[in-house]
């Protein structure tokens, strides 16, 4: 009996095939070269992250012995062997990619070289740099008898050493020791070279430090180095009901993280058999090897290709973000929103305008209160400045601070214990949910009432991943949305039961059962020979449910497009179930991350909502989560442009097929439309709408 096909694709297959989307803008040779070394970068990281937290979440679930199958029809085991598989694969290819991007870039003059191709000029200079800058730094640790095998820190990067003594014998076992290669110094070193050159050269950090490395044992003579990285397990698991504070089990709970189970070793391909055995068996490690013909993490590239002098001409060129014109040469932002709701896009229009509204709300003596929710922001925040002088000056100021952002945590503590200082009162949450929505109101005193100003948004209050990030955003001093904004900090902060929402959809109570009326909503449209349309645009795709209710929707007739940058379980273009659905994903210059959903509604005026989360079951019941409709008719139409820009894009668009695999969208005009490039004329979105 044949096996039954799935009607879903699974996450984290589908997570495989968004980072191999990446990759591939790094193997396009259309994109700047140093644009290509960035977007290497970028599908290390990405794996890092993926092996720390999924894939070691489902090696858990292996070792609880767990055998039933999810929803698509995996058992932990065998996903984890496809995972695995698919992975391998990819590292082969980046790594083929890098060879690639570094022989074109020796093209232009920039090369890693390797220590041996040195002239004496260049190796009298490097070993200047190692005995004045690198050698202070650094400690082997040996391992023997009387010295365990030391901890080994996740993510970073060490050289594995064998030894022998003096004059020892070939047939001796040889000695062992670890070197950390020092992340607080560059991984790349500059050769100065001939001051009429315009090459540049570089040495890796970890090349230079096993070419001297034998000035560190004395006595004895390292016969073969070799560079290795760990990736450990890095889940929180928190008890939140029995903390007493949760500040503090979470800073517990990061210096447990170092001691992580192991999930992932990488070394260099050729690397010495005793070597490996040893770091095989200490670090408990069996099947997640890879062995890797290059340098280990190349998450160093996104460095490399910002910090390199010059080369503009390798990258893409410098864009400014525009000050909305809204905004522009007003004094008063208050008096702009009160009179009309503004609509930002990001990174096309600037971050500014944010952190102006909170700067002139601290200042402003009719302000009497400011509330903001803090997921991640920027290490030198405006806005936590801000903040700690509105509270300061003597308003009341309360930031809902989610300790719980993962990899943020310990940046989040430290913004806290700022804000509890300036005399902030700071909120962790509700036990057992993120607060994922992004809000922030302002209270102002006018004319004797009291009247809230709101900004709501599609990602987080953080001004450098607002020029790397898609993201819109609203101010809005709408009374009805004002009142919600009022509620659902109430409901943060406080003891209140859940409120009857006028104009918020929030999560975990009701922003699910809202998302299924609006498209049971277009479905029975549709079956009453209505026109029907559904348009969102989300990061992830994967709640069950929501699947579901798309499929229902599609076999009554509702055309639904989707943009789903990330992970998408659906599967699209399927005769009977989901022929009426299509799948894109852009991957480009900046991560699309906005939230919007548009549907018909017809008989009644069309419908867009701004949101900060996914459908993902985690977004959707284990988060404080934010939807809110747009109202301003004019921002309606703005926002629906913005989703036809990305429907249109036939440059950097991908389809999604439903075997689970994507291909570029071909253009049957054969003209070329690449939607970030054009949302840099903001006239083509927004129009005439501002002005």
């Amino acid at each position: 009996m044949s096996k039954q096909v799935s009607p879903y694709l699974n996450r984290d297959l589908s997570w495989i095939e968004f980072n191999r989307r990446v990759l591939q803008e790094a193997q396009d040779i259309c994109n700047p070269l140093l644009e290509r070394a960035k977007f290497l970068a970028i599908v290390s990281s990405n794996m890092d992250e993926f092996m720390s937290v999924r894939v070691a979440g489902i090696e858990d679930q292996m070792r609880a012995g767990l055998t039933k199958m999810d929803f698509t029809g995996y058992t932990p085991a065998g996903l984890w062997k496809r995972l695995i598989k698919r992975a391998t694969s990819m590292v082969y290819e980046q790594y083929s990619s890098y060879r690639d991007v570094f022989r074109s870039l020796s093209n232009h003059g920039i090369n890693i070289q390797s220590m041996d191709e040195l002239g004496p000029i260049g190796m009298k200079e490097m070993s200047d740099y190692f005995h004045e800058i690198v050698f202070p730094v650094l400690t082997p640790m040996a391992v023997d008898q009387s010295r365990p095998f030391p901890l080994v820190h996740s993510k970073e990067l060490y050289l594995a050493v064998l030894l022998r003594r003096e004059g020892g014998s070939e047939e001796e076992d040889p000695f062992f020791a670890i070197v950390q290669v020092p992340s607080i110094l560059s991984r790349f070193v500059p050769l100065s070279g001939r001051s009429s050159s315009k090459k540049l050269d570089f040495v890796l950090l970890e090349d230079l430090i096993e070419t001297f490395i034998h000035t560190l044992f004395n006595g004895y003579v390292p016969f073969s180095v070799n560079p290795f990285r760990l990736t450990r397990n890095a889940d929180l698991t928190l008890d939140e009901e029995g903390a007493e504070d949760l500040l503090e089990e979470i800073e517990k709970e990061l210096r447990r993280r170092r001691w992580g189970i192991p999930v992932r070793l990488e070394v260099c391909k050729g690397i010495h058999p005793y070597a490996l055995q040893t770091l095989m068996d200490e670090l408990e490690i069996r099947d997640n090897l890879f062995q890797i013909e290059g340098p280990l993490d190349l998450s160093f590239l996104m460095k490399f290709a910002d910090q390199l002098p010059g080369h503009d001409n390798l990258r893409y060129e410098k864009v400014e973000p525009v000050y909305p014109r809204e905004f522009e040469g007003e004094a008063d932002m208050f008096d702009v929103i009160r009179q009309r709701d503004v609509l930002l896009y990001h990174p096309y229009e600037s971050f500014e305008p944010v952190n102006d509204f909170v700067t002139e709300a601290a200042y402003d003596p009719d302000v009497l209160a400011i509330k903001m929710t803090m997921y991640r922001v920027s290490g030198q925040s405006v806005l936590v400045q801000a903040l700690a002088k509105a509270a300061e000056a003597g308003k009341q100021v309360t930031v809902v601070v989610e300790l719980k952002a993962r990899f943020d945590e310990e940046r989040n503590i430290a913004w806290a214990r700022q804000l509890e200082k300036a005399g902030c009162h700071v909120v962790y949450g509700l036990v057992g949910l993120k607060t994922h929505a992004k809000i922030l109101l302002v209270v102002r005193r006018e004319k004797g009432v009291l009247r809230r100003y709101v900004h709501v948004g599609t990602g987080n209050y953080n001004d450098n991943t607002a020029t790397l990030y898609t993201d819109t955003g609203l101010f809005t001093s709408h009374p009805i949305v004002g009142a919600d904004a009022s509620a659902l900090f109430n409901e943060v902060t406080g003891y209140s039961t859940p409120h009857d929402w006028r104009a918020f959809a929030v999560a975990p109570t009701d922003l699910k059962g809202k998302l299924i009326r609006l498209i049971d909503r277009e479905r029975d449209n549709a079956l009453a020979g209505r026109p029907a349309r559904i348009i969102a645009k989300m990061n992830s795709l994967s709640n069950q449910e929501m699947i579901d209710k798309l499929y229902e929707a599609s076999q009554a007739g509702v055309k639904i497009d989707l943009i789903v940058r990330g992970v998408c379980c659906l599967k699209p273009g399927v005769a009977g179930r989901s022929d009426n659905i299509r799948v894109i994903s852009i991957v480009d210059r900046y991560l699309e991350h906005s939230r919007i959903m548009y549907f018909l509604n017809d008989g009644g005026e069309e419908e867009v909502y701004l949101s900060s989360a996914d459908w993902m079951t985690r977004n959707l019941l284990k988060r404080i989560e934010l939807m809110c409709p747009v109202f301003d008719a004019g921002l309606r139409t703005v926002l629906i442009n913005m989703l036809n820009m990305n429907l249109e894009d036939n440059v950097k668009a991908r389809f999604l097929k439903p075997n689970g695999l994507y291909e570029h969208i071909s253009s049957e005009s054969g003209k070329p439309f690449r939607s970030q490039f054009e949302a840099m004329s903001i006239e083509l979105w927004k129009g005439n709408y501002a002005y």
